[in-house]
Order: structure tokens, then sequence, then C-alpha cells
């Protein structure tokens, strides 16, 4: 495995790659006008939050090249168990601007919910943001239902309100990675299909002329696929299977895999996605997520971590 640097890419770059990947979904699925829509407003939310990250300063994160080369070696992520430091004050109104355009866009008085729980401070941003960022999903579903808020509604709010930061955390932890060093080596020898980084498994594998790269759900790390079997368990044999569900489109494939029941949609581009616009290629995939559901297939949960010591 090696994981891919990708060079930063300017906000007008990003909103003009964007565009031109909306367009030519809505060229094939004009059905989807409604959700690329929303997915306009929520990408600019966060790209607009991004750069402001960019602009500030990062918290001084105390993780030495060499206790995070120990700790991937036992397969556990880089931020895993940490305690880092949010920007509250620059993310929470992120949170309020997401619950207002999801609202807007068909979430209704389930958005309205959160943003009132947000605003009455019934909900704290700080707790619901770090829980995010730990990949935490049991501590955010209690919360939810405790406060009588939509579980995946909440986790994906938050998701997308915190994921700049970590993004700025995967940068800010592989600028150590240099070549030559033992961090480097280890995350070059990382074998797992989960992000070496957060934990997340891949939205999708984006394929180009030159290599096939899993591309994390949530920090948009990109790295080179394990193994040519599934990207979950590894299985190679007959219970793994790449199909083509639109013989019209084979740029677009589904592995599904009967060892462990999951699926990864693969995707041929011209180039490798800037964050984070992986959620557009996620969009425009939807079908393939539905073959594979129709198929009793489905996406596995996130996967726990011991506590590194």
């Amino acid at each position: 495995m090696t994981y891919i640097p990708l060079a930063p890419a300017t906000r007008p770059a990003r909103l003009a790659l964007a565009a031109d990947r909306w367009h030519a979904i809505l060229a094939d699925k004009p059905e989807l006008e409604p959700a690329v829509a929303l997915q306009r407003q929520l990408i600019g939310i966060v790209i607009a939050l991004s750069d402001t990250i960019a602009q500030g300063r990062l918290p001084r994160l105390s993780l030495p090249p060499r206790y995070l080369a120990a700790k991937l070696r036992t397969g556990v992520p880089a931020l895993t168990g940490e305690p880092v430091p949010l920007p509250v004050p620059v993310l929470r109104p992120a949170l309020v601007q997401l619950c207002e355009a999801l609202g807007r866009g068909g979430a209704g008085e389930a958005a309205d919910h959160i943003r009132t729980s947000l605003d009455e401070t019934r909900l704290d941003a700080g707790s619901l943001l770090s829980a995010s960022l730990g990949r935490d999903q049991g501590a955010i579903r209690q919360g939810a239902l405790h406060r009588g808020l939509a579980p995946d509604l909440l986790w994906l709010v938050a998701e997308l309100a915190v994921s700049p930061f970590a993004h700025a955390l995967q940068h800010s932890v592989l600028a150590s990675a240099t070549p030559e060093s033992e961090l480097r080596a280890v995350l070059d020898a990382w074998h797992h299909g989960y992000c070496p980084l957060c934990g997340s498994w891949p939205a999708l594998a984006e394929t180009t002329s030159l290599r096939s790269v899993l591309r994390c759900s949530f920090c948009a790390l990109a790295w080179e696929r394990p193994s040519s079997g599934c990207a979950y368990c590894l299985e190679s044999g007959n219970r793994f299977v790449v199909s083509v569900p639109n013989e019209a489109r084979q740029d677009r494939r589904l592995e599904v895999c009967g060892a462990c029941g999951a699926y990864l949609k693969i995707l041929d581009v011209s180039g490798l996605s800037p964050f984070p616009l992986v959620a557009i290629g996620d969009l425009d995939t939807m079908d393939l997520d539905m073959a594979a559901m129709e198929r009793g297939y489905s996406r596995p949960p996130l996967k726990e971590f011991p506590t590194h010591s």
C-alpha cells in the first residue's frame, strides 16, 4: 500500500470541478436534480469551512512520528483515541448552516430539531464534534435518541462539519511522513482497507490509468488498494465478485463479497478527487448502492479499535 499525497486545490478550482461533475450527473440522470441541489449547498459550506481552517492555525498535536509508526503497526489508525483539541468556535456555525441546508433540502423538522437543540445548548457542539472526529457512532446515536433527534441525520451533520478539520489533521500528520522516515515506511506497508488516519472505511475506489485508490469517506485520504480482493476482509476467492450492473457504463463497477457481505463501488476517473469532492462520485454511483443492497450486501459498520498503549 502507498498513500497518495494530493496537492491542495484552491477553492475556485474545487468549485469549478464540482460544477463540471454535477453537470455531467444531471445530463445522464436529470432525476437527481434535487439531490445535486442539496449537495451543492452542503459542499459549498464544507469548502468554505475548509478554507477558514486552512487560513488559521491548527492546534499543536503531540503525536511524534515514531509513536504513530508504532501505533499503525498494530493496525490502529493514527488519530484513534487521541485527545485532539477542536476549534469548536470555528466549526460550530457550520453545524447550524448544515442543518438549515438539510432542512430546506428535505430533512425538514428533523434538521430543525437538531438546530434548535444546538441553539438552546441542549446538544453540546464540542462533544458532538469530538465524538464524530473520534468516529464514535454509538455515542452520537445514544445522544440523539436521548434527545429525540434523528441519529443518522445527526451523524451526517456532525461528520460534514468536522470533516474539513479531519482533512487538515491528515495533512498535518502526513507532513511528518518524510520519504526516509519510519512513519512513511509503515504507511507504505499498510495492508488494511480502512483509513490509516481516521479508521473510516472508503466511500469508494477511484481508478486511474495508473492505480486503483481507496478514498476515505471522512478525511478523503487516498491510498492504494491493499490487495486485488475484498477491501474489507481481503477475500480473493470465488466469493469475491466484480460486476458491471450497467453494461453501458463500464467505468462504474461493483465489488461484492460473499465472505463478509460487504460491497465497494469502483469509479474510473481521469484524476483523483480533491477534498470534499469524493462525495460527488458517491452520489453519481447511487445506482450501484441500490444494486448491491438489492442483492443483500451492505456497507460495513465502522470498525472498532482497542485503546493504544
